[in-house]
């Protein structure tokens, strides 16, 4: 078994430093009701079996909790005084500098969380342990002097989530959509060199991959873009290349007929075609931002964004070679075909793509074909999004989504002053989400100790504490200039603002929008109800809770003209750090927090055995009372040869739910070749990744895709998550 070190490296644990402890303790007591040297053995064999029950490895203060905890119930309060009174001593020394023995951990390496902190960020590179150092400060100047001390304990304790505290210390904001259309069409600025509108195709391509980067290095969320802003630039080199043709023809002195020309033409197109989208899929792959990781960037594939019948075919044209050769996959330093995790593909499912008789059904055939190998792309339903949101538009990072465009009705104009502002026409892209924070919903039900009155006391008092914190972000916005990140507010990524000029106008009225996040809604319902969910019986609590933090969210936006909306967070190390906090807070409870992980917003339980079709059925009315940012998945076998099964998937969430995703495998072993899925094994307590075939264990030799919030991750998780991935059952 392992231990967590207070500057988060692991270390082997050691059942003789307990009783050391314990025993230093007993010798500052009186003799006469000092322990036996048996029954501190005793105690610390008590410590040691609480911590096995746990699944996973424990933290120094969990142990010392339990350490408290086992010399009370032996009733040495003597003892446990003074134990408590010299961890109180040490406390307040460590107190004196929060950061340097954590970023020492980081620079040598030895930062078991740090390590899996992130499923896309190697901790090794230097680019990663420099954000990583900087992260360490901004999150104590954070804790100490920008939030309040109730928000930082909240935070701490686990009973909320302050995202990305380690980058709250600058103006920076969380996710947005580029618009892409904008700076193509009427050029931007890029380190102070002027990018005028493109010739081409592939240069279009090229230049989109160096704002992405530019953008994903001036915030830390996900970033979007739409492959219909590409497309005109597709008859751009169209045009180009036939004149190259007819001088080349004129040149030889021949005279071809214009069919042969035009095949000609087409050809050289789709060739620039195939390397444009090769530029993106290599140059996001390989791009390393300055926060130490490939950007976080969603491609979105919706015909319907084309501005007329020639340019559906150009973008339809674009949509098929972004899906072919992400079936491909790209190459491991082995040579080996295998699952890229960025960029994330989005493919909206329309009426001119959903039947067989439809004109672009070969691209849904593609993109199953994609899904049952790549696990991209992931699926909007245009139908349900116009139902349920008035428009169709893509998610700014995994999940988060915009609020529906309320500005332009309004009649405020165009307050991002941007190039390709139509009016009367809603917006979209250049909009923006300002931050999140999560309220953790088995708290909740576990403070209230399952009383119904107790429970909506106590979640309207965290809630409360969440809009608190949110304003916390949003004022850290207010009086941010344009000029702290002119590729976002000056050069049109989100807004053309002056230089100097403050990007307030944008943080109301619905331009950018706000997270109130959640967590848990499984454990929570099980908890108060004694039931699942999806029991009938518990299911109507359920919804009131979501339909809850709804109505506190309009209240909010409607005192104060910000976009409050609910997210369903995609959550990857916090699902981790949520259990352990509720194990420390209220023990192991069957059933809740007996896992090293929690659900992931409204999910049905990974191991509750449920078919894909009443999952996604089921899933869909609690995507409505997401409207900030809901996903739900499937968790499938290889499909690859079961193609149509992935197509009455596909058709299933297009009449049903907004977005959806299928979650398969696709690993590889570089020291056998093994093609098949890595498993999870137990070894000493912990969950290993192991090779079936050869039994090799590491993870610099093994290339490993899972989705575990939206993303799919390719470097590895912590405990909890790799036990939540080790716990799933399929659907199909």
């Amino acid at each position: 078994m392992k231990i967590i070190k207070r500057n988060g490296s692991e270390a082997v644990f050691n059942i003789e430093k307990i009783v050391t402890a314990i025993t230093k303790a007993n010798e500052t007591v009186d003799k006469s009701i000092q322990m036996t040297p048996m029954q501190i053995q005793r105690i610390s064999e008590n410590v040691v079996l609480s911590c096995e029950q746990l699944g996973r490895s424990p933290s120094v203060e969990e142990v010392q909790d339990m350490v408290e905890k086992h010399i009370m119930a032996h009733g040495a309060y003597e003892v446990a005084k003074s134990y408590i009174t010299y961890r109180y001593t040490r406390a307040l020394v460590r107190q004196s500098n929060t950061t340097d023995d954590k970023i020492l951990s980081l620079i040598e390496c030895n930062n078991e969380e740090a390590k899996q902190e992130n499923s896309n960020k190697n901790p090794v590179v230097n680019s990663t342990q420099r954000d990583y150092m900087a992260g360490e400060v901004s999150r104590d100047i954070t804790n100490r002097i920008l939030l309040p001390k109730d928000i930082v304990d909240a935070h701490n304790e686990g009973i909320i989530h302050f995202h990305d505290s380690d980058y709250f210390a600058q103006h920076m904001h969380n996710c947005d959509l580029i618009n892409l259309e904008d700076m193509l069409q009427n050029g931007t600025v890029i380190t102070g060199t002027l990018i005028e509108r493109p010739h081409s195709f592939s240069t279009a391509c090229n230049i989109a991959t160096q704002i992405i980067a530019q953008v994903a290095s001036n915030q830390y969320g996900g970033q979007s873009i739409s492959l219909a802003h590409l497309a005109p630039f597709v008859d751009v080199s169209r045009k180009k290349i036939r004149r190259q043709v007819e001088e080349e023809m004129k040149e030889l002195g021949a005279a071809p007929d214009e069919e042969k020309i035009s095949r000609v033409v087409e050809e050289r197109l789709r060739e620039e075609v195939r390397r444009g989208v090769q530029t993106i899929q290599y140059q996001v792959v390989t791009l390393l931002t300055t926060n130490g990781q490939a950007p976080f960037v969603t491609v979105f594939m919706y015909l319907g964004e084309a501005k007329n019948e020639q340019e559906k075919k150009d973008l339809a044209l674009i949509i098929e070679e972004t899906l072919l050769q992400r079936y491909q996959g790209v190459k491991n330093e082995k040579g080996v075909w295998v699952t890229p995790a960025f960029p994330k593909l989005i493919y909206a499912l329309e009426e001119e793509t959903i039947t067989p008789d439809a004109p672009y059904y070969y691209l849904t055939e593609l993109a199953a074909k994609c899904t049952a190998r790549r696990m991209v792309p992931d699926y909007i339903s245009a139908k349900k999004m116009i139902e349920l949101k008035g428009d169709v538009y893509p998610c700014m990072g995994c999940r988060s989504f915009l609020t529906p465009d309320r500005f332009t009705d309004a009649g405020i104009g165009n307050i991002a002053n941007a190039g390709n502002y139509e009016p009367g026409k809603h917006r979209y892209y250049g909009r923006f989400n300002q931050g999140v924070v999560t309220i953790n919903l088995p708290d909740v039900a576990l403070s209230s100790g399952g009383n119904m009155s107790s429970f909506w006391e106590i979640f309207d008092e965290r809630l409360e504490l969440c809009h608190r914190a949110l304003q916390y972000r949003h004022n850290r916005l207010k009086g941010t200039l344009s000029d702290s990140a002119p590729i976002l507010w000056q050069y049109g990524a989100c807004a053309r603002l002056e230089k100097g000029e403050p990007i307030d106008k944008l943080l109301f009225n619905g331009y950018s929008t706000i997270s109130l996040g959640y967590a848990g809604l499984y454990e929570c319902v099980k908890y108060m109800t004694g039931k699942s969910h999806t029991d009938p019986e518990a299911t109507p609590f359920a919804l009131q809770v979501m339909q809850h933090m709804n109505d506190k969210c309009n209240q909010w936006k409607k005192e104060e003209n910000i976009d409050y909306s609910i997210y369903g967070t995609p959550l990857e190390s916090t699902t981790y750090k949520f259990a352990k906090c509720l194990q420390k807070r209220f023990g192991v409870i069957p059933g809740i927090t007996d896992k090293g992980y929690i659900t992931n917003s409204y999910h049905v339980h990974v191991t509750e055995k449920i078919d894909a079709f009443t999952k996604l059925a089921f899933e869909s009315q609690f995507q409505k009372l997401s409207p900030g940012g809901a996903i739900s998945y499937v968790e499938v076998p290889d499909m690859q040869s079961n193609l149509e099964a992935v197509m009455q998937v596909i058709r299933f969430i297009y009449d049903n739910i907004i977005y959806a995703e299928l979650n398969t495998k696709s690993d590889y072993c570089q020291k056998c070749g093994w093609d098949g899925e890595i498993e999870i094994r137990e070894e000493d307590g912990k969950l290993v990744w192991t090779c079936p075939q050869c039994g090799n264990r590491d993870q610099d030799t093994m290339n490993v895709a899972r989705r575990t919030c939206g993303y799919i991750g390719t470097q590895y998780w912590n405990q909890g998550r790799t036990q939540e991935i080790k716990d799933r059952v399929l659907h199909l």
